[in-house]
């Protein structure tokens, strides 16, 4: 999380000019960072919130611009958790659990952190998790997530609840093209989005499968009066954020294009259309849907959202192709595990018989090697890049991709790797269970 440390005692003067004030406290709150490599917040450091990419060194600089250019109704939508957002902490806090234990004078000249998905390469194991709503961060989200996944190399996977026709999206040149799945309201509609998925040329469709009670979203909710109508202090703020509206509303708000006509004529505000949808989630989903769905969609598909070991044994049987392990991003129940936490059990159950995925957390380079050498065949990231989203459009999710594969490139030759599969868990260690303890014999033995 980036540190909120205000700094009313040190600028007295501000207080003469409350604009100037208030612009300098939003800097110092969304921009410091601290470090065991200052002694008294000296050096000062800050992340870069400027606009030049080039400039940018990590997932946290895009964040900080984000942070600098969203009001606080996409901020609390895009960064909160459910009821504690204890999930959504553990999410991040389950990598720092994990040490690497470094091989060295290891030949890493050729270095390669490509693998395949699917049977296709791609340039890392990583795809762009599917996002809801993305329009309230920018006009043409989607089209924008899918362009800077098609520069990247890796694919897209596009929400039932994005802004943008799957059919435009589809348009969109080099583009690996996956459909995520909600079910809701009567069989013709997922009947008809698996359809269009597969006239669309999806190369994959994801069921997610934990989202049909909504997470208590707190924080989300108190921005807005009622379900309907944002607060008025909400609405002030907003309206402080000239370039978000400049970006996102010059046209009004974004709609869910690719469900609209499902939506009573009554409900198609963007709001109301959103309640409308949750109120239609069946709470009857079951492993019979998962068999329907899997009758009508021939290609690759997967289900999403799974963490007990029981639901991964029964996804085996079900005849998907993959699963991936997630949290909804922290935001649906609270106190659960992490994907993280289940990838070493969840590898184990399904062994070399099906793709094995995970989803939440991914803010750096490491974090995608922890996964991978803990038995993930890839991960999904959603925050990262809509923070280069926000930052600044496709260039920004390109710019959010390749930070992700540079660190893992720079990573990889320190831990005296040459590719994906040289990763395994020997490779890491918990903390918990330093100093690393290794029998005689391994080190040598007695002379």
């Amino acid at each position: 999380m980036l540190h909120r440390k205000s700094s009313f005692c040190k600028c007295p003067a501000a207080f003469a000019s409350p604009s100037r004030f208030f612009v300098r406290w939003r800097v110092m709150t969304f921009t410091q960072h601290h470090s065991t490599a200052q002694l008294d917040d000296h050096p000062r450091r800050r992340y870069y919130s400027g606009g030049n990419l080039d400039r940018v060194q990590s997932i946290e600089d895009l964040r900080a611009r984000t942070h600098r250019l969203m009001p606080r109704l996409v901020l609390e939508y895009l960064e909160g958790g459910s009821g504690e957002e204890a999930t959504l902490a553990r999410e991040r806090a389950a990598f720092a659990d994990w040490r690497f234990v470094p091989h060295t004078l290891v030949d890493e000249h050729d270095r390669s952190v490509a693998r395949d998905i699917l049977g296709r390469e791609a340039a890392m194991p990583l795809l762009i998790a599917p996002t809801g709503l993305n329009g309230i961060m920018r006009r043409h989200a989607d089209i924008a997530l899918a362009q800077g996944a098609a520069s990247a190399g890796v694919p897209f996977v596009q929400s039932t609840m994005s802004n943008e026709r799957m059919e435009d999206v589809a348009k969109v040149k080099g583009l690996r093209h996956w459909w995520q799945l909600y079910v809701f309201g009567g069989n013709e509609i997922w009947q008809s989005l698996v359809d269009r998925a597969h006239d669309a040329g999806c190369e994959a469709l994801v069921l997610t499968t934990n989202s049909q009670i909504f997470g208590q979203r707190e924080w989300y909710a108190r921005t807005r009066m009622n379900q309907t109508m944002p607060s008025v202090p909400t609405v002030l703020n907003a309206a402080a954020h000239p370039r978000w509206i400049a970006t996102t509303l010059n046209r009004g708000m974004p709609d869910f294009a690719n469900v609209i006509d499902y939506i009573p004529k009554d409900k198609r505000g963007f709001f109301q259309s959103a309640f409308w949808i949750r109120s239609q989630m069946p709470k009857t989903l079951s492993w019979d849907h998962v068999a329907r769905i899997r009758d009508r969609w021939k290609r690759p598909f997967f289900l999403k959202g799974l963490l007990h070991p029981h639901d991964i044994r029964r996804a085996m049987e079900s005849g998907v192709d993959g699963v991936i392990l997630g949290s909804h991003g922290g935001r649906q129940g609270d106190w659960t595990v992490s994907a993280l936490d289940m990838l070493p059990t969840a590898r184990e159950i399904v062994g070399d018989s099906m793709a094995l995925y995970m989803s939440g957390g991914i803010r750096r380079g490491t974090d995608i090697l922890k996964a991978v050498a803990l038995g993930a065949d890839a991960v999904l990231a959603g925050r990262a890049p809509l923070y280069g989203l926000c930052a600044a459009g496709a260039d920004g999710v390109a710019k959010a991709l390749d930070l992700l594969r540079a660190e893992m490139m720079n990573e990889l030759g320190q831990m005296g790797a040459k590719s994906m599969d040289s990763l395994n868990p020997d490779i890491l260690v918990r903390a918990r269970d330093l100093p690393l303890q290794l029998p005689k014999s391994a080190v040598g033995g007695q002379g």
